[in-house]
């Protein structure tokens, strides 16, 4: 059992089974494997958390419960979607999400999400700005993520990410008094001005 994280080589990669036996305080991913440090929040970043969580939760729960949202921290383990669900110690990345939707209930276990959310919503800060755009994106895409949405605090804006034919395309990129709505949902109408009105 490691309860330290200055314990662990940063430049080695580990497995989901290496993950479960982590017994520290820092919140970490793990990205094809590589750990990534996760800052915490900032309360800008915990507004715009709870204004999605408030335009969704309401939502779902008024259509049956055949969805449901989740808030970091909560994990997701994530491997290539072709493949079936793999054993713990053939898992490489475990993600935790701002928000996911998962509407598929047997991936949820005991543990988190195991396979991908049907829909994901990463908000930036500054210091995980690359790690969300760049590796995250690619990480989503590759494992099947449906829809996918980038919130940049700063700007007050919002980019949409839908997947086709495994590719993600930039639907529609939304402002501060803008309506978002997800494909996934096309009836939810998410007033950003809302959702933005703290920061």
């Amino acid at each position: 059992m490691i309860t330290s994280l200055s314990d662990l080589d940063l430049t080695q990669k580990y497995s989901y089974a290496d993950y479960l036996t982590w017994q520290f305080a820092e919140r970490v991913e793990l990205l094809k494997g590589y750990i990534r440090n996760m800052a915490a929040p900032n309360p800008f970043h915990q507004e715009i958390s709870n204004e999605l969580l408030l335009c969704f939760k309401p939502y779902l729960k008024a259509k049956g419960g055949l969805c449901t949202v989740f808030v970091a921290p909560f994990d997701v383990r994530l491997y290539n979607h072709k493949k079936s669900a793999l054993e713990d110690n053939d898992v490489y990345s475990v993600v935790q999400p701002d928000l996911c939707v998962i509407c598929d209930k047997t991936k949820i276990d005991g543990r988190g999400c195991n396979g991908s959310p049907n829909f994901i919503i990463e908000i930036l800060s500054p210091s995980n700005s690359k790690t969300e755009v760049q590796d995250k994106f690619q990480l989503y895409q590759e494992n099947g993520v449906s829809e996918y949405w980038v919130v940049f605090p700063a700007e007050k804006v919002v980019q949409k990410f839908i997947l086709t034919d495994e590719k993600y395309l930039l639907e529609n990129m939304y402002a501060e008094d803008d309506i978002a709505i997800p494909n996934l949902f096309p009836d939810l109408q998410i007033d950003l001005k809302e959702v933005f009105e703290e920061i």
